[in-house]
């Protein structure tokens, strides 16, 4: 039974246009379409591409990663390697943001400190928080470097 698109932007959790811009760029398709009326007709094997993709969003890949990806699971094992190596390369992209959100929110809790002791009028954690906001400039400066 086929699904239309509104089913297949449910199904998957991609919007509708995401599922026409999938499409154009070769991601998925081409998407039969009904005779009559020319709409959409999503099958379940559409529906199992669809939420591999949304998977892959989720998790931050690009549409060329994507693109790679989808060609690697079409040629199956012989592409195993590949598509080992495809995932963790972004496994170690993902690593190293959350590297950089561990800095970005030891600040962020630094600088709180911070004012939290000025509105207590606290002088002596004001001096302690702004000595932990100072000693993580380099830090920060490293990543804005990077």
């Amino acid at each position: 039974m086929p699904f239309t698109i509104q089913d297949a932007a449910r199904r998957s959790g991609l919007s509708e246009p995401t599922l026409r811009y999938y499409e154009q760029v070769g991601l998925i398709g081409p998407i039969d379409r009904d005779p009559s009326s020319g709409h959409r007709r999503y099958h379940e094997e559409d529906l199992d591409n669809l939420q591999i993709l949304s998977c892959l969003r989720a998790v931050g890949l690009g549409i060329a990663e994507m693109r790679v990806y989808q060609a690697n699971r079409a040629r199956g094992r012989a592409a195993a390697g590949e598509q080992r190596d495809l995932l963790l390369r972004h496994a170690e992209r993902v690593e190293a943001e959350i590297v950089a959100l561990r800095v970005h929110l030891e600040y962020l809790n630094a600088k709180a400190a911070l004012w939290d002791a000025r509105a207590q009028d606290d002088d002596v954690a004001e001096a302690a928080a702004n000595e932990r906001v100072q000693a993580m400039y380099p830090r920060l400066e490293a990543m804005v470097l990077k």
